[in-house]
């Protein structure tokens, strides 16, 4: 069995370059989950914000427009090849600041307003040390903002291809409880606890949950599936082309014959404030 990858290792690799040449497609599917972090975030004119896991920058920028240019943001994240896709894309508003680093300890600049991030906190090699080093970037009174997956069953948009896949092949070994992934902060109070046990305090965590379109018909779902998020790794270590072909097609089966494809997600919107 080949040794795991770091965090680090697996977002500059294959899978960071899947995401990037998906950029455009992630950042169309995921719009109504983005818009519903930041009108919870409560974004004001001229804060200085931290997005944290930013990815290739569609967070960063949408808050740069509500900001303003007397504001100012910090997009950090440990993939290069999606840091280089951010820079190249144009912005308004505040001025964005792109940087390549863990936000686990990377001395943040102290002061900030606010800290959100979208997907990016589930994959933390030390969640407690990251939250406890992200409130060290805020001001007393600061603001955190994140959104992140509720359990894999309540997300159709991923159980829906994985059932499909997994009549086909054998299930994945369980992920280790509390290890780097997209479901990590499933349990509300676990993760309601965590922010709490590194210094949060006003600790919010509510449902938001929102049909995504994952394709115009069930050829381009089925591409978006495969492509990015969970299923995409089962399909990665097949080494068998039929087999993989045969998964591949039992997840376009299993996609609702409605156009556009139309899929359920479910995730928390964990507010918090840094009492300082």
């Amino acid at each position: 069995m080949p040794e795991p990858i770091s965090q680090t290792e697996y977002w500059n690799g294959d899978v960071g370059a899947r995401w990037v040449g998906m950029q455009t497609e992630l950042d169309r599917v995921f719009a109504p989950l983005t818009a519903a972090l930041l009108d919870g975030a409560a974004l004001r004119p001229g804060e200085r914000v931290l997005d944290i896991g930013c990815g290739c920058g569609e967070t960063a920028l949408l808050a740069a427009e509500r900001l303003g240019p007397e504001g100012a943001v910090t997009g950090v994240d440990v993939s290069r090849p999606m840091l280089e896709r951010a820079r190249e894309r144009p912005t308004k508003g505040a001025p964005i600041t792109w940087v390549e680093a863990d936000a686990q300890v990377h001395a943040f600049a102290p002061g900030h307003d606010l800290a959100l991030s979208r997907f990016g906190v589930m994959f933390f090699d030390e969640s407690r040390a990251a939250f406890a080093n992200i409130r060290r970037g805020l001001r007393p009174g600061g603001r955190l903002a994140i959104l992140c997956w509720r359990a894999l069953p309540e997300n159709d948009w991923v159980s829906v291809p994985r059932d499909a896949v997994l009549t086909v092949v054998p299930p994945p070994a369980p992920p280790v409880p509390g290890s780097p992934g997209p479901f990590r902060f499933a349990d509300r109070d676990g993760l309601a606890a965590l922010l709490a046990q590194t210094g949060f305090s006003k600790i919010a965590v509510t449902p938001v949950d929102r049909l995504l379109e994952i394709g115009r018909d069930a050829e381009a779902a089925t591409r978006f599936a495969v492509t990015v998020g969970p299923i995409a790794g089962l399909l990665r270590e097949l080494d068998d082309a039929d087999l993989r072909d045969r998964a591949v097609a039992a997840v376009r089966a299993a996609m609702p014959s409605r156009n556009p494809v139309r899929l359920g997600s479910a995730c928390w919107l964990a507010t918090a404030i840094n009492p300082g």
